[in-house]
């Protein structure tokens, strides 16, 4: 019963919007976005062509060697005969710019191609910034993609439980002439630019990574003919089917690929995947959620025996979005054959379909015509019919977040439901965009459907938006009550446009075959199924599926015993780990590794210490772990190695300090990051604020923001960062007790609680929805935050940016940018070091201390860290980009020049801060202090509730210290412990009183 009446509410819901279209704004209004916000958003691309409405496309081609530059900032080389080219070619740098001049005959539309060569560097993909006479036409302009070339550099590796591991994925460079084209994929023909007659001048912007140039085309782009002229053509030239041809190529056998990310993957649990095993891991298949980003592809070869007319078939799946449509574009041998497959569609299924190119209306599948021998067959992701409505969705969402802020400059973010604030008489031009873009919604939930053919999850979002928007153009009165709905709604519109990008699609096999071939079945049986299910039932009483298997561990097993490893994080990064050792540091060093996944490390391994079963070497401790361990005699001391001085020159001292403990080192850090400040460009330039630079700047700009409705998103463990920035640490030398009782220290927490007492900043929040919707134009993050937000966030492309932490005036006018401390899970509490994720150590119970420290060594080095990064991104993504704390692999991750200056110079006022006996204690005592200040609001004084706290802090120290034996004043300790206490601390300056 309920059932039907969700299911009759949906239909009155969609039947009054259905009627309701156009009813409120059939044209767009006389407002503007200009007239509800003062900055101007670069011009798109639509916009740019609307600049030159009767411009002719001249039929002309002009080549420009790329070697006849004009102007460039670069050190450039040119090369005769590089890599088989026959050209003079130029070789460009990761930074700077080239300029060509040249002339154009007759004015008008032109596409341009570059003909370029991928050079050794980063292994990422290569952008550039295209300027045309002068100026970027358009904002995409900025990021233009240029792929490389990706494929196995091997065969498969079979582990010693039977299970398949892929080869490392290397580059496989080769010449490329593509079209300067949209690299979001909104656009499926090559952007086109506008040249004057005469002199005219293009100028490639390196934005990442070094390349290769032969030469610019400028052209004339001309669509794929239909399959019906093709055909005809085919008749004409006496061009006949091929018989008794049947080729089956596997999918995990494609040649090239455009990303490492596409590298062969397994499917086990459909007994019809070829090879298939029920409980041994066959590398079966490619592609999946990995290959679902426009513009990437695969590329198989296939040998052919004679000329003549094929059909294409792939057994593929699309089982990641229920209700979506996900969309290649086939190549054959470089060229798109005709229009029909320009964008074939692979329908959501659960199951594995035979997918028979042809025609979907007749049933008839498309003749394919291949010459005798090797043929090239690349699959593309394309949007394909859903490409208008996602450009338009993202364009139109960039105005529903101005429309939102607009209102909350004027309501306040959480307004009060009592009040009739009259929007309709203080912003009239608000309100008439919110009924125009209630229709344009609509007209894009109306499109999505009749491109896609269905409803579903995939057309909810823009529904419920379009809806709302009704709601609120209908009843301006309530547009308060709405307003929480309406920001959940543009969340959810921009987690929809994320999604719908992603065209998802794993492919089993590809099948050339004769027209007279019949298709193989491509769902399992059920009979197939049961003995599946059954077999694979039974394995698991005597698999272990925890244990990593060996690939060379047998032959070296021999010769030594191997250490046990334990990793404390999810099992991809265990398998990407196992692999990097068994083709890495095993074969090198003749140490073999016994490797376990461990879910629950903390726990287990002090269990295991005190049981005497403890591993070798422990990967994935948390922060306050080594210490801990360490103390009590658990973790052996690394610095006790010869060459440890050396290692730690690829880390900041930073990374390591939490870890410390007098000249014990207990473990060393994998990964260190830190925060850095993000801002909105466009807010903060229609409000007329320059990015802050001190803290003064932010207690400045705060009355303007809030003014209008925002606010500053900051956590309460900045308080951390201003003892810091002011030349005060929170422990005295060896953690003795705090330094929580000094002026300096209490006037910074009578701040802090004022800055939330008096000015009301949250402090709980979701910052990426805060800085999205413009309600926080100003972040203090983790920099991992940029990474999520250029995935999430795709409206805001080019209107953010991030730069130094503000810092505090010193008393000879420089500013301290130091940064101590990265939000936690918990917003109250403090993590005190500029550290996120796990630390490794070697446990004092290892059987070969020698043996776990080349291990270590090897897993902390610049190759390892970078191998390791590469590859966890591939797998996760790039909001999962890897934070290594090794400097050299920092510098060969896919960071822009730009960002990554920034960042090194942010990473260089990073301090650590010692985790000590007892220092638990100090980050639950500043909960209760900032708490009962702040939220509990007793009526004492910030001095006085720091005071109180403070003394329960320092008798927690002294009991800690006691029961290790320590010493429990300042006066006791040895000198030598308080000079390497200072010399840990690169901003902070020794001092001899207290």
């Amino acid at each position: 019963m309920k059932k039907r009446l969700a299911a009759l509410l949906i239909i009155i819901t969609i039947s009054w919007l259905a009627l309701s279209a156009g009813i409120y704004a059939e044209s767009e209004p006389e407002y503007t976005l200009g007239d509800i916000t003062a900055y101007v958003r670069e011009r798109g691309y639509l916009d740019y062509l609307e600049q030159y409405p009767d411009a002719v496309r001249p039929d002309a081609e002009i080549i420009i060697p790329a070697s006849d530059y004009s102007a460039s900032d670069m050190q450039l080389e040119i090369i005769s005969d590089f890599a088989g080219s026959d050209q003079e070619v130029l070789m460009t740098e990761e930074t700077g710019y080239v300029e060509w001049t040249f002339e154009v005959e007759q004015a008008g539309l032109y596409n341009l191609a570059i003909k370029y060569y991928p050079l050794e560097g980063r292994g990422v993909d290569i952008e550039r910034e295209l300027w045309i006479n002068g100026e970027r036409p358009f904002d995409n302009a900025q990021y233009l993609k240029f792929y490389r070339v990706w494929g196995d550099e091997g065969d498969f590796i079979v582990d010693s439980l039977g299970n398949e591991i892929r080869s490392k994925q290397i580059e496989k460079p080769e010449w490329i002439y593509a079209d300067v084209k949209d690299p979001l994929g909104y656009f499926q023909e090559p952007y086109s630019f506008y040249l004057n007659q005469g002199i005219n001048t293009i100028r490639l912007v390196s934005r990442m990574e070094p390349v290769a140039l032969a030469e610019l085309k400028l052209y004339q782009y001309v669509s794929p003919p239909s399959y019906a002229e093709v055909y005809a053509a085919y008749e004409s030239q006496g061009i006949r089917p091929t018989a008794n041809v049947f080729i089956k190529k596997q999918g995990e056998e494609s040649t090239v690929r455009s990303s490492p990310t596409l590298f062969p993957i397994s499917d086990h649990g459909d007994p019809s995947v070829e090879p298939y095993h029920h409980a041994e891991i066959r590398l079966n298949t490619i592609g999946g959620y990995r290959w679902a980003q426009p513009g990437q592809w695969i590329r198989w070869e296939v040998d052919v025996p004679e000329d003549g007319l094929y059909i294409l078939a792939f057994k593929a799946k699309q089982d990641q979005k229920a209700g979506a449509v996900s969309t290649r574009r086939l190549y054959i041998n470089g060229k798109v054959p005709f229009a029909e497959v320009s964008a074939v569609p692979f329908y959501y299924s659960t199951y594995y379909q035979m997918n028979v190119l042809g025609d979907p209306d007749t049933g008839q599948p498309y003749y394919f015509y291949l010459p005798k021998g090797k043929n090239e067959i690349t699959l593309e992701v394309v949007l394909g019919d859903v490409a208008d409505v996602l450009r338009g969705t993202e364009e139109h969402l960039y105005e529903l977040n101005t429309i939102y802020r607009r209102i909350i400059m004027i309501t306040g973010g959480n307004p009060d439901p009592m009040r009739t604030y009259e929007l309709d008489k203080r912003i009239p031009e608000v309100i008439s965009r919110i009924g125009y873009q209630a229709d344009i919604y609509q007209d894009l939930v109306d499109q999505l459907i009749a491109e896609t053919g269905m409803e579903g999850e995939h057309t909810q979002a823009l529904t419920q938006v379009a809806f709302l928007l009704r709601r609120m153009y209908s009843d301006t009165d309530r547009i308060t009550r709405m307003l929480s709905e309406f920001r959940d709604s543009l969340g959810s519109i921009g987690n929809w446009i994320y999604q719908t990008r992603e065209q998802p699609l794993q492919i089993d096999y590809l099948i050339v075959a004769s027209p007279d071939q019949t298709m193989p079945r491509a769902e399992p049986t059920w009979w197939q199924s049961l003995v599946h299910e059954i077999k694979a039932i039974a394995a698991s009483f005597y698999r272990e599926y925890d244990l990593m298997g060996n690939i060379s561990g047998d032959d070296i097993a021999e010769e030594r015993e191997p250490i046990t490893v334990w990793i404390g994080s999810g099992r991809d990064q265990a398998q990407i780990l196992k692999q990097l050792i068994d083709n890495e540091f095993s074969p090198k060093t003749g140490i073999p590794v016994k490797m376990q996944l461990v879910p629950d490390l903390t726990q287990l391994l002090l269990r295991a210490a005190i049981a005497g079963t403890a591993p070798d070497v422990a990967i994935g401790m948390q922060l306050q772990d080594p210490v801990n361990f360490g103390m009590r005699g658990a973790l052996y001391n690394l610095a006790n190695f010869a060459d440890f001085d050396e290692v730690m020159q690829d880390f900041m001292v930073s990374s390591y300090v939490p870890f410390t403990f007098r000249d014990n080192v207990f473990a060393l850090a994998a990964q260190q990051s830190f925060p850095v400040m993000f801002y909105r460009k466009d807010i903060l330039a229609e409000l007329g604020i320059d990015i802050p630079k001190t803290w003064d700047d932010v207690y400045r700009i705060l009355p303007i923001l809030q003014k209008n409705g925002m606010s500053i998103g900051i956590r309460p463990s900045i308080y951390y960062t201003w003892l810091y920035q002011r030349g005060e640490l929170v422990y005295k030398p060896d953690g003795v007790e705090t330094n929580l009782d000094s002026e300096t220290a209490i006037q910074a927490f009578a701040e802090l609680t004022d800055l939330w007492s008096l000015h009301s900043l949250l402090i709980e929040f979701n910052t990426e929805n805060r800085f999205r919707f413009g309600e926080m134009p100003i972040v203090i993050e983790d920099y991992g935050f940029y990474n999520r937000l250029a995935v999430f966030a795709p409206e805001l492309r080019g209107e953010w940016g991030f730069d130094l932490v503000p810092g505090t005036v010193q008393p000879d006018g420089t500013v301290n940018h130091t940064v101590v401390g990265i939000t936690t899970a918990n917003p109250m509490s403090v993590s005190l070091a500029g550290i996120q994720g796990p630390a490794t150590g070697i446990l004092q119970t290892a059987s070969d201390h020698d043996a776990a420290w080349e291990f270590v060594k090897w897993w902390i080095s610049a190759d390892t860290q970078l191998q390791f990064g590469r590859e966890l991104e591939n797998l996760m993504g790039t909001a999962a980009r890897y934070p290594t704390a090794n400097l050299e692999a920092f510098l060969q991750l896919p960071w822009t020049s730009e960002q990554r200056e920034k960042l090194l110079e942010q990473w260089h006022w990073v301090e650590g801060s010692l985790e000590v006996p007892g220092g638990y204690y100090m980050n639950r005592m500043f909960d209760w202090a900032f708490r009962a200040v702040v939220v509990d609001d007793d009526f004492t004084s910030a001095r006085e509730t720091l005071t109180k706290y403070n003394m329960d802090i320092n008798y927690e120290l002294r009991l800690k210290r006691d029961e290790f034996g320590l010493e429990l004043t300042l006066d006791e300790i040895p000198q030598e412990y308080i000079d390497l206490f200072w010399s840990r601390f690169t901003h902070i300056q020794p001092r001899d009183q207290y």
